[in-house]
């Protein structure tokens, strides 16, 4: 059987979708974190005030961390388009990134009210992957399937933590960030 090509829809179209997506998690996220603290406290007393304390995102880490988060997905989504959408780098983020979106619907659930990127969640994220997976599939491009799923569930925080880590580190040092600027 011969393979049919995988197009840029496929492969760049993994960046898009994520850049639709943050873009709503951009607008939104350091605002909501604000509003939404004293009902999470008061939810969860037990949580310690240094988990708190890291909610609280000033909006240029936010920019800072989906500015290095988009650098890991366009580097994925080149990944992809190079190899014919057979780059495990590619799969495993591809397939993160659509449970990414299912892990949205959960939080707005338990939160019981908006998070950030639960708009675009089941309208973008979700959709996308699916139909990403089905054109690999179509194709003949072998999806690794549960094995980038369980990768891309357990490196997904990793990474997460990694670019807001990066950030609060790049905004702190950043002369024009400092408050005596």
């Amino acid at each position: 059987m011969a393979r049919k090509a995988v197009s840029g829809a496929v492969t760049w179209g993994l960046f898009a979708a994520w850049a639709v997506h943050d873009a709503e998690e951009l607008a939104t996220m350091a605002r909501w974190a604000r509003s939404a603290r004293p009902r999470l406290q008061e939810r969860f007393p037990g949580v310690p005030d240094r988990v708190w304390r890291r909610l609280d995102l000033p909006q240029r880490q936010v920019d800072i961390a989906i500015g290095l988060m988009g650098g890991v997905v366009a580097a994925a989504s080149a990944a992809g388009s190079r190899t014919g959408g057979r780059s495990p780098f590619f799969q495993t983020v591809l397939v993160g990134f659509g449970l990414h979106g299912a892990v949205h619907l959960a939080q707005s659930a338990a939160y019981r009210g908006y998070t950030p990127g639960v708009v675009t969640a089941p309208l973008v994220v979700i959709p996308y992957t699916v139909r990403a997976v089905r054109h690999l599939t179509a194709a003949g491009v072998p999806v690794r399937g549960g094995r980038a799923a369980a990768t891309g569930a357990l490196l997904f925080p990793v990474v997460v933590a990694g670019v807001h880590g990066l950030a609060r580190r790049i905004g702190r040092t950043d002369p024009a960030a400092r408050p005596d600027r």
